[in-house]
């Protein structure tokens, strides 16, 4: 069932409506995560239109078929949302707690092994490299490489208070990110 959220024209859908929809193909759902996430794992039918890129004419409106934005968590979705609802659209509509609920709830997913890992886990072995070369060259080379160190954790800390990732953002551009 939908609800409204504190007054906004911002609505949530529960995994097991949603589920019902699809399986009577009364909503088109959009998957708003990067490429290589997608690639990965998805709902099955989702179509994919990347928050990063984000482009109202991409988003197939005015059909007989309500929308459904739907990510990870259910955060990027809400950013999504926001978007589209800041551009005039009446009311959007995004799947509660992400695909991490779906999968929780046991309804299935598409997976393909082959795809590349995800972007979390690509800033977090980057973020992690970057900390230990960092400390590794400040300790035995010169402690000016300590700012290495340094500059990535400014970068997590900030990352965490807007809710950003700007290394997530630059990796998922590389071309092994991009579905093919």
């Amino acid at each position: 069932m939908t609800n409204q959220i504190s007054n906004t024209r911002l609505q949530t859908v529960d995994s097991a409506t949603l589920k019902q929809w699809l399986d009577h193909n009364q909503v088109i759902l959009i998957d708003v995560r990067e490429p290589s996430e997608y690639a990965a794992e998805r709902i099955d039918g989702a179509r994919l239109v990347p928050l990063s890129k984000l482009d109202i004419n991409q988003i197939p409106f005015g059909g007989d078929k309500d929308i459904v934005l739907q990510c990870q968590t259910g955060n990027r979705s809400g950013q999504a949302a926001q978007q589209l609802l800041n551009s005039g659209i009446e009311t959007v509509t995004h799947l509660e707690g992400g695909l991490n609920v779906w999968k929780q709830r046991g309804y299935p997913t598409r997976i393909d092994r082959n795809a590349p890992i995800s972007i979390n886990r690509q800033v977090q072995i980057t973020a992690g490299t970057l900390v230990v070369v960092g400390t590794i060259l400040g300790a035995f080379v010169s402690p000016s490489f300590l700012i290495i160190s340094g500059f990535v954790g400014a970068g997590l800390v900030f990352s965490g208070i807007t809710n950003t990732c700007v290394m997530g953002t630059l990796l998922a551009k590389l071309p092994y990110n991009q579905v093919r």
